[in-house]
């Protein structure tokens, strides 16, 4: 068993470039839903961590999150699918967490919760703290171009090392031929 762990904004949903704060905002980008299907399916846990900076600058509230959530995972399950764990950092960039990427935090917490060692964890993200966070537990980082992945490749040097890819299917294309035995 392998442990997936998906960003959310801008890997799964588009990144509309300020918090998410309404379920109505929430939009999957193109074949993701049907790649956390194909992972489920394939026998992989699918967990999400994100940092939800938006509850800690009271632009939303728990019951808000959740319910944000409760449209993804309702949109995943329509597609077949099933997202396995879901984990959020509430705190700023200004709060002092282990939590908030690129602080390993959430990563710790999904590898206790599954029962899964961390270097057989992937992290597939868009972002310089989503790579960071899983460079810091020796978990695989995969970094997507949706989001703020292509100006993450072009505004960092030292990633080279690290797979990229057009988006969440064509990662879950070629890890799940590259897992076939």
């Amino acid at each position: 068993m392998s442990l997936v762990v998906l960003d959310r904004d801008g890997v799964i949903n588009a990144d509309i470039g300020e918090p998410i704060t309404r379920p109505e905002d929430w939009e999957p980008l193109p074949g993701s839903l049907e790649a956390i299907s194909r992972l489920h399916k394939a026998g992989h846990v699918v967990a999400v961590a994100t940092n939800q900076s938006g509850i800690g600058r009271g632009l939303m509230d728990l019951a808000g999150l959740h319910a944000i959530h409760r449209k993804m995972h309702d949109a995943v399950i329509s597609a077949s699918g099933r997202i396995d764990l879901v984990v959020f950092c509430p705190h700023t960039e200004s709060d002092v967490c282990d939590c908030r990427k690129p602080a390993p935090g959430m990563l710790y917490t999904l590898s206790e919760r599954v029962g899964v060692d961390l270097t057989e964890m992937t992290m597939v993200g868009d972002s310089l703290r989503d790579m960071q966070a899983a460079m810091a537990v020796a978990a695989q980082p995969v970094l997507v171009r949706t989001g703020k992945g292509q100006q993450t490749l072009d505004g960092n040097k030292g990633l080279e090392h690290i797979p990229a890819f057009d988006d969440l299917a064509a990662w879950t294309d070629a890890w799940l031929v590259s897992d076939d035995p």
